[in-house]
């Protein structure tokens, strides 16, 4: 089966396809890493936000978001289901959102708070740890930046 990228504000995407997206986000962030937090923080709303995801036969397998902080680009709440673990999935999600906002205003740099144990695979999109290690829901993450020029 193929498995379709797409990237879309969150009032276009069809309520059934939105339900996966934050059931995925709910049951990865909030079950799975047993982090009790608020997950839907109204950033998914604001102006210029974008949700990504991948799905094949209807069923999402991961899924971020892409934030327009008008100096910089976020990219955040980056996730993959259980099952499409090492499929690629993550990447190609990823790709998808550089290169389009990129595509928008390539001026900018990216930014982006990374569980730390994935520091190294978001550095093979050209994140570098750009501050110190934090704890945030008793689990260790790193900022990380992008440069504007960065390659994917």
């Amino acid at each position: 089966m193929t498995v379709g990228i797409h990237l879309s504000p969150l009032a276009e995407i069809p309520a059934t396809t939105l339900y996966r997206i934050l059931w995925l986000r709910v049951s990865v962030f909030v079950v799975e890493q047993q982090a009790a937090y608020p997950e839907l923080d109204g950033r998914d709303v604001e102006p210029g936000a974008l949700i990504g995801w991948a799905e094949e036969d209807g069923e999402i397998l991961g899924t971020l978001r892409l934030l327009d902080e008008r100096e910089r680009w976020r990219i955040g709440r980056v996730v993959t289901s259980s099952a499409a673990r090492g499929r690629g999935v993550g990447a190609d999600l990823m790709r998808r959102a550089i290169e389009h906002a990129a595509g928008l205003d390539p001026a900018r740099p990216f930014v982006l708070d990374a569980q730390e144990h994935l520091a190294d695979w978001y550095g093979r999109f050209g994140f570098v740890t750009s501050g110190p290690s934090y704890i945030e829901d008793r689990i260790p993450h790193v900022p990380m930046t992008r440069a504007a020029d960065g390659a994917v």
